[in-house]
């Protein structure tokens, strides 16, 4: 059974860090590019962040870069984001997801998905 779970969410104010992590079970880890998406109440999910776990390519949002940072342990299976400089308006759901191959940051590319983690940034 494929499973993702996200862990490391909270609330934090603004200019602080969190780390999101996204531990994989039941596919072939190094076969797949993992993503971080997020989602706020009446808009769409946004592609954040992704990493090819086989070459390491790594693909970032205008929004996030030279904030967020995506890394894996592939000997742990897990992916993490490293989320620095944070403002009011990263305050989302965040999701991480599975597609087998290529580095893709559409949503309705992704095979699989976690369930999803509570990021609250304060003023």
């Amino acid at each position: 059974e494929v499973q993702l779970v996200e862990s490391g969410g909270g609330l934090v104010q603004a200019g602080g860090s969190l780390r999101l992590s996204c531990a994989a079970s039941g596919f072939t880890f190094g076969d797949y590019t993992i993503g971080w998406f997020r989602q706020t109440p009446g808009k769409e999910r946004e592609g954040v962040s992704c990493i090819s776990t086989s070459d390491g390519s790594r693909y970032y949002a205008d929004s996030v870069k030279g904030r967020f940072t995506i890394s894996s342990d592939n000997a742990k299976n897990t992916v993490y984001l490293q989320m620095n400089s944070m403002k009011p308006e990263d305050t989302a759901v965040y999701y991480c997801a599975a597609v087998r191959g290529v580095l893709v940051i559409y949503a309705d590319e992704y095979d699989y998905w976690g369930q999803g983690t509570q990021v609250t940034v304060s003023s």
